[in-house]
């Protein structure tokens, strides 16, 4: 078990070599159309969706590494297919094929983790060891984000190939776990009762509600930032350096969020949980309103700062979660409250899609319009979750 914990990081660190990650709109923008590239990522989404229950499902039953080299293998499909597509069709297999590998992926691999540190009795050290694996994933992102944005200078589909070596690389280091001793085999009907209560948990309940909010509001700038970025450079003459700018906005955002993580547990520590993870949820409301405001090369600077909130709250929110799960739904547990915000985000998403026109490129004017209405709402969303705070007894 002590192995898997030494791998694990190493592990993250292969997974998160995604060297499209800067550049993936405008590749897609420039073969299809804006509404199209929208639609894609809510292909990839609904596609995560539909995997995600019964990935937790086949985690908890077959085991935690079958469920991973699973992950591997579609994950390695999706991005040669990504390499060779041509068309909305098949790119849209491709995220098909994408969302399943990240559905398998998803709570299996931190199950697997706590599950390896309990086997020798360090869950206590959960946090640290979530964190260290949180820095080794988000240095690789950086790396993979700067290099795949002078890759794309060169040819937009390099960013893709080099993806899929990596995503090759991660069959290897996944055949190197051991299986935990975790699985059970309970009757069905007292798995989905054991999922029922949890989900009534007054804890695991505002933690929910927190992840499924963070999730989306998280993801916006993701989605938007990349035309966001290209619209404030063309207003000025640069739109042709988008994708530079872009991976190196990503490269530093990763290494902020890095060393965020650095001091996150010295300030959850003296802020307590609850205040840490409202903290987090604010900065993605702020940047949000930001972006809404203006599209001046001083809001692209404040994209630096959108990875923090999750250093500031994914550790913190898988290790409160753990203990509370028995072994026989874990995963799924992870898996439901990951498919809960992609189901939100899915909506929010086509909605935002249908609020666009069909031109080749999204203008900021409707940007701004997207923007400004997550904005309201996000603040309805917050006010909820701090009204609700004390009772969720987030602190122990």
């Amino acid at each position: 078990m002590l192995r898997n914990v030494q791998i694990f990081p190493w592990y993250k660190f292969i997974q998160s070599l995604i060297f499209w990650q800067a550049t993936w709109f405008l590749y897609f923008e420039s073969r299809l159309s804006a509404p199209e590239a929208i639609l894609l990522y809510v292909v990839y989404d609904l596609a995560t969706t539909l995997f995600e229950v019964p990935s937790g499902y086949m985690s908890d039953r077959l085991g935690r590494k079958r469920t991973l080299l699973a992950a591997a293998l579609s994950y390695v499909a999706a991005t040669i297919l990504l390499v060779l597509a041509d068309g909305f069709t098949l790119f849209a297999i491709a995220n098909v094929l994408l969302g399943a590998g990240w559905a398998f992926a998803s709570g299996t691999d931190s199950a697997l983790l706590f599950e390896s540190l309990k086997a020798e009795g360090h869950e206590k050290d959960l946090e640290h060891h979530e964190l260290k694996a949180w820095r080794f994933s988000f240095v690789a992102l950086a790396f993979s984000a700067f290099s795949g944005g002078i890759f794309a200078l060169w040819d937009a589909i390099i960013p893709y190939v080099a993806t899929a070596c990596a995503a090759i690389a991660t069959i290897g280091l996944t055949c190197l776990f051991k299986e935990t001793p975790h699985l059970t085999t309970p009757p069905h009907r007292e798995s989905l009762r054991a999922l029922a209560n949890s989900l009534s948990h007054p804890t695991l309940l505002w933690l929910l509600g927190l992840a499924l909010a963070m999730y989306a509001f998280g993801h916006i700038p993701f989605v938007l930032g990349q035309p966001f970025i290209r619209e404030a450079l063309d207003a000025r003459g640069f739109a042709a350096q988008t994708p530079l700018i872009s991976s190196g906005v990503t490269f530093s955002m990763m290494l902020v969020s890095v060393l965020t993580s650095l001091v996150a547990l010295k300030l959850r520590t003296r802020l307590g949980l609850a205040r840490t993870l409202l903290l987090a949820f604010g900065i993605q409301l702020a940047l949000t309103a930001a972006l809404a405001i203006s599209n001046s090369l001083f809001v692209i600077a404040l994209l630096l700062f959108r990875m923090v909130p999750d250093s500031l709250s994914d550790p913190f929110i898988r290790a409160r979660i753990q203990p509370l799960l028995s072994n026989d739904i874990r995963a799924t547990y992870l898996s439901v409250q990951s498919l809960a915000g992609r189901v939100l985000f899915g909506i929010m998403l086509s909605f935002t899609a249908t609020q666009t026109e069909s031109g080749a490129q999204l203008p900021y004017a409707e940007m701004q319009v997207i923007f400004a209405a997550y904005t309201f709402l996000g603040l309805l969303l917050f006010a909820a979750l701090a009204l609700s705070a004390r009772h969720a007894q987030l602190d122990m």
